[in-house]
């Protein structure tokens, strides 16, 4: 295993990698030797006001764009994880624990979930209802609904942030998603294919901290409108 853990662990908003502000941070550890690998910041509230402000923008840009296009830019990202599998799948083993096959394993299924959403996406029909009277015509059209906060487990990092992430992209919505603070670095080699994909700054927003801090913040947001 030659790849190298990150020698940074940043956060993403508004389209820029950088380190939190509040002060705060915790080790990450690797679970095969119980050795440091890492370094984790954790987001203050000004880091997540400014997450909250970058989604809310990225939002009016995203949902702007159409579900064919959106499904192209998802395509794209799921074949670049694929291109990065092993990258992405020695950070998850260095710092989760899984076998390296089933990092892979991981990762690989991960970009078939960004396929089907890319595809989904493009599926968001609505439906015409039987009106009660004449020359009355009922529709339902589907309509993204704001920026998403997203909360992911250490267990699946990869898979389970992925879910959320192109679930709500497909959708045409922006996220803030916080990933898991024992296994930062492959959310963050992943999300970057996000990026290089053509994600547009403040469609994805990535922070790390006390996960009880960040979810009561984000989820009393009025700018979220979903979890």
């Amino acid at each position: 295993m030659t790849t190298q853990y990150l020698d940074t662990l940043d956060h993403l908003i508004n389209g820029v990698w950088a380190q939190p502000t509040s002060g705060e941070s915790q080790t990450v550890v690797n679970p095969a030797t119980n050795k440091p690998i890492g370094k984790l910041g954790h987001a203050s509230r000004a880091d997540l006001d400014r997450a909250i402000a970058a989604a809310e923008s990225g939002f009016n840009t995203w949902r702007r764009v159409s579900a064919f296009e959106r499904g192209k830019i998802l395509r794209k990202a799921a074949d670049l994880m694929r291109q990065r599998v092993d990258r992405i799948a020695t950070l998850l083993t260095l710092e989760q624990g899984k076998l390296l096959a089933e990092a892979k394993l991981e990762v690989m299924g991960s970009a078939d979930v960004v396929d089907w959403f890319a595809e989904e996406g493009r599926r968001a029909y609505g439906r015409m209802i039987p009106p009660r009277a004449d020359g009355v015509r009922n529709m339902v059209m589907m309509e993204p609904v704001g920026p998403v906060a997203g909360f992911s487990p250490w267990n699946f990092p990869v898979l389970q942030a992925t879910r959320k992430i192109s679930g709500a992209l497909a959708a045409g919505c922006s996220i803030i998603v916080k990933c898991p603070e024992e296994t930062p670095a492959s959310p963050i080699e992943f999300i970057k294919c996000f990026q290089d994909a053509g994600v547009p700054a403040g469609v994805i927003n990535l922070v790390y901290g006390v996960p009880k801090d960040i979810s009561e913040y984000l989820v009393a947001s009025p700018a979220i409108r979903k979890i």
